[in-house]
């Protein structure tokens, strides 16, 4: 059985390690190398820390490790990653209807950012794209997002 639970400053390292594992086996697939190290740089050890730190960082167990966590302050989702030998098993889906659970008691959307490699899940879920972003990485490379929304 699932659970989707409140991560702990010991649970911190382990939560870096997939997310940036993540980061690094997908999206090449994407995005030129500058965008993929500005995503290794955004969730670095630093921010992981302060978000657990806030109590706004879930986990999702499987096999005796972390398979994937979720992220939300407010009704704003973020750092949302499954270990990509476990995705397409529905770890995914189980976190985001945890986080839009919780996200629902107190307000009527949930908003988030979404990567390219994570735009047509998001779709598949009921979230449209409100706005079309692009961020000037570095050595002219271009991360291009949109923000996604869903309403109850």
């Amino acid at each position: 059985m699932m659970r989707f639970t409140t991560a702990t400053q010991t649970d911190t390292d382990e939560i870096v390690n997939l997310v940036q594992d993540t980061i690094n086996a997908v999206y090449p697939k994407y995005y030129p190398q500058e965008v993929v190290d500005f995503f290794c740089e955004l969730h670095c050890l630093e921010n992981v820390s302060k978000d657990v730190a806030a109590g706004a960082v879930g986990i999702l167990r499987a096999d005796h490790r972390i398979v994937g966590t979720g992220c939300h302050e407010g009704n704003h989702v973020t750092r949302v990653y499954v270990r990509p030998e476990y995705q397409g098993q529905g770890y995914g889906s189980y976190i985001m209807q945890c986080l839009e659970d919780t996200i629902k008691e107190n307000h009527a959307s949930v908003l988030l950012d979404a990567s390219l490699p994570a735009c047509i899940w998001y779709e598949h879920r009921g979230y449209r794209t409100i706005e079309h972003k692009r961020w000037d990485v570095k050595n002219g490379a271009v991360l291009i997002y949109e923000i996604m929304e869903k309403r109850f």
